[in-house]
């Protein structure tokens, strides 16, 4: 790492911090914003990494300033995880939040543009399908700075993102049931223009193509990231193999906790036991997913951190701070839970 280590907080940054003492970024940044989910003793050592590398925290011009957070929608539990996050962290900063839903449609986003010019807000957190070139040219020009969670496809290189090793989780999901002994398995995917989708896909394709194992045609269905698309989902699926004089999947990995949730229904609906008959895997670890019965297996997306790290990045970019990295990409974790177990012998 070539980054200097004295000086000014353009010089010293988080990922420096982070370096020495030991700890991810998100902790260096709940260290800086005071949150009480760190332990005093890493907070103590954050703290002394901070004053031995002479980073000096800039006074905050935050407090009364209005952020706006818009999302495609407000009323998924996916949602709700973002919202907490990045409320969170304003509120301890003393910044107000604004809430705006655009539904993918570009009338609710123009909408939102003229409302957020008008209130002269002091920066935005976008969670959006899409934004594109012009909407980005109009919030350079309004100096308005914003932060992009989750991204849907390529973006300009000086955009700020968060998001989560995606590739990396849908491998651990596959590897999991291939572990288990499955070998015929299938994935309800997300939207195909979604990066996020793209890279659960492509991670799940690269597990299977590394075991050997062979995804026939149609075991790969993209829908929505909710319920109602899982439920469609798993019935063509099923339907399919049986026109098809197929053996079914005993497996199947869904790219959201609610499309596996959907995948329950009509499992359930048809008589199939879950893990015996077909295990399930989700991707989110959304708080349902403990709640399911079974306890739903899923790779856990951090999206109270991912929601922690755009608004703190978005602050200090208000702050007049140096960004330490303009792509930050956070940790996914296989959890294992009931849902998953090996195939059912014969």
């Amino acid at each position: 790492m070539t980054t200097e280590t004295t000086g000014t907080p353009g010089k010293v940054t988080l990922n420096t911090i982070a370096s020495v003492a030991g700890v991810s970024v998100s902790t260096v940044s709940k260290v800086l914003n005071d949150r009480s989910d760190v332990s005093a003793e890493t907070k103590e050592r954050v703290e002394s990494v901070m004053d031995d590398l002479g980073y000096e925290r800039r006074p905050a011009r935050r407090r009364g300033s209005v952020v706006d957070l818009v999302l495609n929608e407000l009323d998924s539990l996916w949602s709700v995880e973002i919202i907490r996050g990045v409320d969170e962290v304003l509120a301890e900063a003393g910044a107000s939040m604004v809430l705006s839903a655009v539904h993918g449609r570009s009338a609710d986003t123009r909408e939102w543009l003229d409302q957020l010019a008008a209130r002269r807000s002091s920066g935005a957190i976008l969670v959006v399908s899409d934004l594109t070139s012009q909407q980005r040219r109009r919030l350079t020009a309004m100096d308005i700075p914003f932060v992009l969670v989750d991204p849907v496809g390529n973006v300009d290189a000086l955009v700020p993102t968060v998001g989560a090793t995606n590739w990396a989780g849908a491998v651990s999901a596959t590897e999991h049931l291939i572990e288990l002994g499955h070998t015929r398995i299938a994935h309800l995917a997300g939207p195909r223009q979604l990066l996020c989708s793209r890279a659960r896909a492509d991670g799940f394709r690269a597990a299977m193509e590394r075991a050997e194992l062979p995804v026939p045609e149609g075991w790969v269905s993209h829908g929505e990231f909710n319920d109602r698309s899982g439920r469609q989902e798993m019935a063509r699926l099923l339907d399919g193999a049986a026109e098809r004089g197929e053996e079914p999947p005993t497996a199947v990995f869904a790219a959201s906790d609610l499309q596996a949730l959907g995948a329950f229904e009509v499992l359930r609906a048809r008589g199939l036991e879950i893990p015996a008959d077909m295990s399930v895997v989700g991707f989110d670890d959304l708080p349902v997913a403990r709640w399911t019965h079974p306890a739903l297996t899923t790779v856990r997306q951090p999206l109270l951190d991912m929601a922690s790290m755009a608004a703190t990045t978005l602050l200090r970019i208000i702050d007049g701070e140096q960004v330490d990295t303009l792509r930050l990409e956070l940790s996914t974790r296989l959890e294992v839970r009931g849902s998953t177990a090996a195939p059912r012998t014969a």
